[in-house]
């Protein structure tokens, strides 16, 4: 039976959803909605905390367990907690992505961890910013949740 994990985003600025975390095998299946941002690209990572009592200041930063710099969903260099970008039209956006670093067992995994989602897009750690390497200059934290388990 495949290990299964849920997480309700919210944030100050109406920005709201649900994401669906399914362990398969050597990967995790992660699919959901989030309302409320702005049309375009917005950065998408696993933080490493599961604390909001700051809101999703407290979450930390990315998880980031083997002291890597900050990269794409398909780098060997990256952060377990780089999922990339998602996109949003019309205040909508459709989460899916199939990801080989996160796991919802083991010594990495990320279940009581945070995701958060940015106010821009990730450079994925190539834009030449001074916040590349460690954030993707991804901006604002829009909203976040904690990675929980369900059945």
């Amino acid at each position: 039976m495949p290990v299964k994990a849920v997480c309700v985003l919210s944030g100050d600025k109406g920005v709201t959803g649900t994401i669906a975390l399914t362990q398969q095998g050597d990967c995790v299946h992660v699919t959901g909605e989030i309302k409320g941002l702005a049309d375009g690209e917005h950065g998408f990572h696993v933080h490493e905390f599961g604390d909001n009592t700051n809101g999703c200041t407290s979450a930390g930063g990315h998880f980031n367990p083997k002291g890597k710099e900050h990269g794409a969903p398909v780098d060997d260099e990256r952060h377990v907690g780089d999922l990339g970008n998602v996109s949003s039209k019309d205040g909508e956006c459709k989460v899916d992505i199939t990801d080989k670093m996160i796991n919802l067992t083991g010594e990495h995994s990320v279940i009581g961890r945070t995701v958060v989602v940015h106010a821009d897009i990730d450079d994925l750690g190539k834009g030449g910013h001074e916040l590349s390497k460690t954030t993707g200059n991804a901006g604002a934290r829009l909203a976040c949740g904690v990675i929980g388990i369900t059945k």
